[in-house]
Order: C-alpha cells, then sequence, then structure tokens
C-alpha cells in the first residue's frame, strides 16, 4: 500500500506536554508498518486504529480525516499518543461527523504519513438506503494466504465489514500443528513459533497478522464490526477453562486476560469493562440493526464430550442419558444479562419500525446432526470408503459410521450443545417480533439454514460464512464420500453449505435480505479469482422472516 506523503503539518504545539514527537530520534526510524484501521461506527463518530513502529518511547500522534480523498479540507482532526503500554497501537474516537457519509482518515508522526484508510458513519435514523456488507471469520496466518480479505477490499462500497472472530489463531507453528502443513512452501510460518500463551506472545500474533499487506487492505477499505470467536484466546473456552489450556499453560484467568488486552490494544473497536463483555448493538437507519452477541466467556458453561459424557456404566453409548445431559436448563451460552440486553435491543429496534434484526453470532446456531453416512449410502460404500483411507480420515469416517448413527450432534461446540439456552433465544425472538437474520462464524462453512424451535416454528434464518484460509472441516476430507448433501438431506434446518474460501455478501433494503456466497479461487498463490457465489434471498413478515429463496 502506497503511503500518502503530501505536504506535512506539524503537530500541533503544546497537544501532547511531556511528549517528544518522536522519542525514537526522528521520523525517519519510525514506520507505520500495520497500516490503519477503523471501526464501531456511530452516526457521528468512529473509531480509528494504527500502529507506530520502531518507536522507543511515547510518541505523539494525530489523526485527520476528510471528506476528500485528497485531505483538501481536515473535517476533525485531533491527537493521540502511542506508547509502550499499549504496544504502541493508538485508538482515537473521531467525533463531530455527519451521518451516513463516507470519510478518509490518516495518522501523522511529525513529518510521517500512515496510509489513508476508507471509513463510514452510520445512516441517519430515518434512511432507508440499501446497505452492503461483507460477512467474514477464521483466518489461519499459517494455512494459506488471505486473498479472501483481498476480495473484500475491492468489494466497494461497503457500509462495515462484520467480523465474526477467529481473527487470528493461538496455535503454534510445528510441522504437525493445526492447518501448518497446508500452508507449507507459502512461507507463513507463525510468529512466535510456539502456542500464544502470555501477553508478548499474543502481541506478536497480532503484530504478524496486521502485517499482512491483503488484511490491511480489508482494513483500509471500510469500517469493521467485530467480535472475539475462540482462537483470539483459546480453542473452545468457556466461562471456567478452555479445552486448549492446561495447568502447564499457568492461570487460565492470566491467559485470557492477556489475550484480551492485546485484542483490544490491536482491533479498531471501542473498549469495554469488563474484556469479556464485548457484546453491543448498531442501528442502520430503518434498514437493519445489528446485534453482536458474546458466547465464549461471559456465561457458557463448559461443552459437553462424546468421549466423557456419551459413555454409559457399561462403555457402551449412553444415549438417553446423553440427551439428558444437554437438556439440563442450567446450561448456559449467553446468560440471562446478555439474554435481557438483547430482548431490550431488539424490542427497540422492531419498535422503531427497522426492518431486519441481524445477529453477529459465533457458532452455528442450526439443529445439525452429524451425518450417519451408512444409513444413507449404505454398509458396503462405507466399508469400500475406509478401505481406501488412513490416518484421520479414517478415524473421522469411522466416528460418522458409529458415533453419528445415534443421532447426535455434529457438533457440541455450537449451539447444538446448549438446546435449551437456545430455545430461550429463539422465544426472545417471538417476543420481540424480530426479523431475525442471524450470522455465524467459526464452522469453515457457509451455510444456509432456517432456524426453526421446538415447536416447528421458524424463528430466524442463518447464514453462517466460510473461512478466510483456516482448513475445511474434517467431515469434508474423506475422498470419494461428499457428506455435506447427507448433512443437507438429514438436516431440515439446513438448506444448503459448502467449504470453498471466501466470505458472505449480505445487501440489504426494507423489501428483501440477499447473501451471495462469494469465493476465491485459491489461497495457495497470487494472482487469484474472485467467483461470484450462490445467492440466497429472504423477505420480512409480520412478526418473523419468510423461508429462503435461491436465486
Amino acid at each position: 500500500m502506497k503511503l500518502d506523503r503530501r505536504a506535512a503539518l506539524g503537530l500541533i504545539s503544546g497537544a501532547f506536554p511531556g511528549v517528544a514527537a518522536a522519542r525514537s530520534g526522528s521520523a525517519s526510524a519510525l514506520s507505520f508498518a500495520h497500516g490503519v484501521a477503523s471501526g464501531d461506527p456511530q452516526s457521528d463518530r468512529v473509531i480509528l486504529w494504527t500502529r507506530v513502529s520502531g518507536a522507543t518511547g511515547p510518541t505523539a500522534l494525530t489523526w485527520e480525516v476528510s471528506d476528500k480523498p485528497g485531505f483538501r479540507r481536515i473535517v476533525a482532526r485531533g491527537p493521540v499518543v502511542a506508547s509502550e503500554d499499549r504496544d504502541y497501537t493508538a485508538k482515537a474516537e473521531a467525533r463531530g461527523l455527519r451521518p451516513g457519509r463516507r470519510y478518509y482518515y490518516r495518522f501523522r508522526a511529525g513529518s510521517l504519513i500512515s496510509p489513508v484508510g476508507r471509513t463510514r458513519t452510520l445512516p441517519e435514523r430515518d434512511s432507508t438506503d440499501p446497505l452492503r456488507f461483507a460477512v467474514t471469520s477464521c483466518a489461519l496466518h499459517t494455512a494459506g494466504l488471505f486473498n479472501v480479505y483481498a476480495a473484500i477490499a475491492q468489494s466497494q462500497p461497503l457500509d462495515a465489514v462484520i467480523h465474526l472472530g477467529d481473527y487470528i489463531y493461538e496455535y503454534g507453528g510445528a510441522p504437525n500443528d493445526y492447518g501448518v502443513s497446508q500452508g507449507a512452501g507459502l512461507n507463513r510460518l507463525a510468529d512466535p513459533p510456539h502456542e500464544c500463551v502470555t501477553l508478548a506472545d499474543y502481541r506478536r500474533r497480532h503484530a504478524q497478522y496486521k502485517s499482512d499487506p491483503d488484511l490491511q487492505a480489508a482494513h483500509a477499505a471500510a469500517p469493521w464490526i467485530a467480535v472475539f470467536d475462540d482462537h483470539e484466546i483459546a480453542n473452545d473456552p468457556w466461562a471456567d477453562g478452555a479445552e486448549n489450556h492446561n495447568p502447564g499453560e499457568g492461570n487460565w484467568a492470566d491467559r485470557k486476560a492477556a489475550a484480551l488486552r492485546a485484542y483490544y490494544e490491536w482491533m479498531p473497536i471501542r473498549d469495554h469493562a469488563p474484556r469479556e463483555a464485548i457484546n453491543r448493538s448498531f442501528r442502520f437507519g430503518e434498514v437493519a440493526s445489528l446485534h453482536m452477541v458474546e458466547t465464549r466467556l461471559l456465561a457458557r458453561s463448559r461443552p459437553l464430550d462424546y468421549e466423557t459424557d456419551l459413555a454409559g456404566p457399561d462403555g457402551r453409548p449412553d444415549v438417553a442419558g446423553f440427551a439428558a445431559k444437554l437438556a439440563d436448563p442450567s446450561r448456559r451460552m449467553m446468560g440471562e444479562a446478555q439474554m435481557a440486553q438483547l430482548s431490550a435491543d431488539l424490542k427497540a429496534a422492531v419498535g422503531q419500525g427497522v426492518a431486519w434484526q441481524l445477529i453477529g453470532n459465533q457458532v452455528v446456531m442450526a439443529k445439525v446432526l452429524g451425518p450417519d453416512v451408512v444409513k444413507a449410502l449404505g454398509a458396503q460404500v462405507v466399508q469400500q470408503a475406509l478401505g481406501r483411507v488412513e490416518g484421520r480420515a479414517k478415524m473421522r469416517l469411522e466416528q460418522m459410521a458409529g458415533l453419528f448413527s445415534y443421532g447426535v450432534p455434529l457438533n457440541l461446540d455450537a449451539w447444538d450443545g446448549y438446546p435449551v439456552e437456545r430455545e430461550r433465544l429463539y422465544a426472545l425472538f417471538a417476543e420481540a417480533r424480530a426479523r431475525a437474520v442471524v450470522l455465524s462464524g467459526d464452522s469453515h462453512t457457509a451455510w444456509v439454514n432456517e432456524l426453526h424451535d421446538a415447536g416447528g416454528r421458524r424463528a430466524a434464518v442463518e447464514f453462517g460464512v466460510t473461512a478466510i484460509s483456516s482448513p475445511a472441516p474434517s467431515f469434508d476430507a474423506v475422498p470419494g464420500i461428499d457428506v455435506k448433501p447427507v448433512i443437507v438431506a438429514q438436516n431440515p434446518d439446513v438448506l444448503y453449505m459448502e467449504t470453498e474460501k471466501g466470505f458472505t455478501l449480505l445487501t440489504l433494503t426494507r423489501e428483501e435480505a440477499v447473501a451471495e456466497l462469494v469465493r476465491v479461487s485459491t489461497i495457495r498463490e497470487k494472482p487469484f479469482q474472485v467467483i461470484p457465489g450462490k445467492r440466497f434471498r429472504v423477505r420480512p413478515e409480520a412478526g418473523g422472516v419468510s423461508g429462503v429463496e435461491a436465486l
């Protein structure tokens, strides 16, 4: 990305008492190596972000906002300091902006000028202008190129990028670590090379990600509205621990605090207290409200596990006992306080005539039973396939042929592991008369789902987004067997799914919501092609949403 080096404007005299403009000696020793970003827009303000590399002490910056790409007119300006305490990142809230406007922004450190970013404020409350969002999640740096981010940057105009989590991954970079083999040969090695545990580790990992030019381009193209999932901290966490944390890695609370601190330092979002409470809502005129929920750290109960929770006293599967554990009403996903806040926000949006209520949610919400391949394909076909595969693919096929014949969920880490909490959420949608469109990440799969409550009522529709670069799900790795049609056929909630890398382009008017599953041709090389994907439409209905229509 080319730096904008127009005529320099010196820092305002006296803006930073006791802080040098460049403690490292000169502006030439500094750089904006991690680009710029904006996020959490409101109708009159937006968060601006950057980081100063090369600084050795508190460094004074000036941020500038213009309504012209050449910065011929500055409409807002202010000071901010990048210091060691925040890893030399800097965030500022640019205020006094006009609703529904596209702006350009940059930072200055003395004569050094950052790259230029584009941002947009939320529209006026009565706006009915169409909206366009790029919805995305799951970027594993070691697994492949960030071509999807480049595609998002090219998809102008965008009102916002909605990022549903797994912005970074905490795993190490050893040859057998998750996804590393898929990116072998691309010189995308993990930094630090080991698993992230400390604050310094998480900061280095964020720095590596934001050094990527494609990610920088996506940040500079539009404001982001982001939420963390699990890998920003550790795989599959709950309120008091995580699957990928053990006592040898120290205290869980300390690790969680370090990961969240780095996340807030490096992301263009408003700070929250406590940091776990990242749930918040946004209003896009009369077309849509966006409600970002938190399902990992605030209230989540420990996930059930097939190995320990399905086994009966005699070692054989106890399906009835397992179902009883799933149905335990004490198992929570969001918790009472967050549910109450979401209820109030949904009712307010519906009461004010907002057409759509978008739910920015980390994990798949639909009811998805694991694929019973023996029932679908026949024992002979499955047995022949078992003879052709080995290693992880064989283990996964054996699981599909055995475990999933009992009618258990595909993924206990998703909402299927918390069915009572899901019914509470569906009841909340119904009470608010919300026209709910759920946006979900985490699964590395694009889903098109109609969500039904226990009584069979359509509570919402769901568009799950595929991955930027993270490996395809293990059910997609069995040669000779395409499990996706089996999952669709055996699950009434599921209408369509695919695992190609890409993002979901969501276009909204008051009359319809259209989701396009945009793909990229490869994450292994440059150049690449952006491939328009399948499109699906939903219409609002009184107190709910229509079924999904393929276009």
